[in-house]
C-alpha cells in the first residue's frame, strides 16, 4: 500500500509536469504569432538582466579621463599613487564633452549652457547646443525660451487676439514673429548685432578691438594658431591639433596639458600654471602652495584643504575642534601650542608665559595633559614610543632646543 501512495505521487507530478510544458510550449506560440503589447517588458536576452540595461543607459556619453592623481589626495601626508597611464594620473568616469551630469538620475545629459543662457530652462535640451522650447514659449535672439502671446511678448504687449505690438524702436521678429527685436537704423558692423534701439554690440562669442573691430574668443588662446571663429582655432604651417584638443602646438612626447608644446619636449604653461615633470603636465599654482602644503591647489588660486585643515583666505590652516585659548594657537588638527614656543598642549591650556597648565590630577607629559596612571598606555608599544620619540624631540626644539641653535651659530 505504501508503493502504490508513492506511485500516485509520482503519476501526478508527471502529469503535472507535461500540462506546464504543454501550456508553455502554446504561450511561446501565442507570444511569436501576436504583436507585443504597449508595455509589455521586452527580455533583451537570455544572459542580459534589466539592471545590466539600465546601467548600459546610465554609460551611454560616458568617457574616460585622467586627472592628476594629486588632485585626490584627501591627507596630508597619505601617498599619491593614481590608477591611470602613469602613478601620476587617475583614471576617472566623466560625462563626454556637450554633456552634463544629472544630479537626480546619475545620468549624462545633453548640455545647452552654450546655446542658451539658462541652459534651456523652459524647454527640452534634446543634444548638445540643441535646445527645444516648450509650448507657447520660442527662443529669442540671445538664445533663451521665452513666453509668447496670450501671456508675454518680449519688448511688446500682447493682445486679446494673440498679436504681438512692439515697443518704439523694436519691430518683430522675421522668422517666429513671435517676439520684439531691436531695430538699428543704420546695420550693424561684421559680428555685430542689434542689442538695443540704434545701439549695435558684438555678437556672443566675440569681443570689440580697438583696431579690428569685434574678434572672435577662443579660450584658452590657441597657442600657435588664429581664432576665426568663437573656440575654433586655424594652426600656423607646420603645427597640429591632438585629438580631443583645440591648441596649435609642435609636436610633442609630452601631455602638456593646461599649454602646448613649443617643441618635442618642451611645455609652455599658461598663466596661472607651472610645469611639473611627474606628469609632464602644467599644475595650477596658488599663494603661498595652500598654506605650505597644507592642500591641494586644483585650479589657479584655489586651494582644497586636505582633512583636518580649513581656508582661511587663500591658505590652508589647521582646525582645532576646542579652543586654544586666548595664550595658544592651533599647530595641527586638533593640536595647540603656547605662545611664543609652540610648546604643545593636548587636553590642557595656556598661561601667559606660554606654559601648559594641566587640569587638576593630571601632569604634562611631552605636550599630553594625561593621568599618571595611563602614562605607561602611551609607552605599551615600539610603534608608540616612537612616536613620543618624535614628540620629545618637538618639545625640546620648542623648549630650550633654540639656545643651543643660537650657541652653535
Amino acid at each position: 500500500m505504501h508503493c502504490n501512495w508513492g506511485e500516485s505521487i509520482l503519476t501526478t507530478a508527471a502529469a503535472l509536469l507535461t500540462l506546464t510544458l504543454a501550456a508553455a510550449a502554446a504561450a511561446t506560440a501565442t507570444s511569436a504569432s501576436e504583436p507585443q503589447l504597449y508595455g509589455d517588458i521586452h527580455i533583451q536576452g537570455e544572459f542580459e538582466s534589466l539592471s545590466q540595461t539600465r546601467q548600459r543607459q546610465q554609460q551611454q556619453h560616458l568617457c574616460q579621463r585622467e586627472q592628476p592623481a594629486i588632485f585626490f589626495q584627501t591627507h596630508k601626508n597619505s601617498p599619491v599613487r593614481g590608477n591611470g597611464s602613469t602613478i601620476y594620473y587617475h583614471r576617472i568616469e566623466t560625462c563626454c564633452d556637450g554633456y552634463r551630469p544629472n544630479p537626480y538620475t546619475e545620468q549624462c545629459v545633453p548640455d545647452c549652457a552654450h546655446s542658451s543662457p539658462d541652459n534651456c530652462r523652459n524647454g527640452f535640451c534634446r543634444a548638445p547646443g540643441y535646445c527645444e522650447c516648450f509650448a507657447e514659449f520660442v527662443r529669442n535672439d540671445q538664445g533663451a525660451c521665452i513666453h509668447t502671446c496670450p501671456i508675454a511678448c518680449q519688448h511688446g504687449r500682447c493682445y486679446l487676439n494673440g498679436t504681438c505690438v512692439c515697443q518704439a524702436g523694436y519691430v518683430l521678429d522675421a522668422e517666429t514673429r513671435l517676439f520684439c527685436r531691436a531695430q538699428c537704423a543704420q546695420a550693424c558692423g561684421t559680428h555685430e548685432e542689434c542689442v538695443a534701439p540704434g545701439q549695435c554690440d558684438c555678437l556672443a562669442g566675440y569681443r570689440r578691438t580697438a583696431q579690428l573691430g569685434c574678434q572672435p574668443i577662443c579660450a584658452p588662446d590657441c597657442g600657435y594658431g588664429k581664432c576665426v571663429a568663437p573656440n575654433q582655432c586655424e594652426c600656423f604651417p607646420g603645427f597640429i591639433k591632438r585629438p580631443q584638443r583645440n591648441v596649435c602646438e609642435a609636436e610633442c612626447y609630452i601631455n602638456c596639458e593646461n599649454g602646448f608644446c613649443e617643441s618635442r619636449y618642451k611645455c609652455h604653461c599658461r598663466e596661472g600654471y607651472r610645469y611639473d615633470v611627474n606628469t609632464t603636465s602644467c599644475l595650477p599654482e596658488c599663494q603661498d602652495n595652500c598654506g605650505q602644503g597644507n592642500g591641494v591647489c586644483i585650479a589657479p588660486g584655489v586651494c582644497r584643504c586636505f582633512q583636518g585643515y580649513e581656508l582661511h583666505g587663500n591658505s590652508c590652516v589647521p582646525k582645532c575642534e576646542r579652543s586654544c585659548g586666548n595664550y595658544g594657537k592651533c599647530l595641527a588638527p586638533n593640536v595647540c601650542g603656547c605662545a611664543p614656543d609652540e610648546q604643545r598642549c593636548l587636553h590642557g591650556s595656556c598661561d601667559a608665559n606660554g606654559h601648559c597648565q594641566c587640569p587638576a590630577g593630571q601632569i604634562n607629559f611631552i605636550g599630553h595633559c594625561l593621568q599618571q596612571q595611563k602614562i605607561e598606555q602611551h609607552l605599551g608599544s615600539l610603534e608608540r614610543r616612537r612616536e613620543r620619540s618624535e614628540e620629545l624631540k618637538y618639545e625640546f626644539n620648542a623648549l630650550i632646543g633654540r639656545l643651543f641653535n643660537s650657541i652653535w651659530e
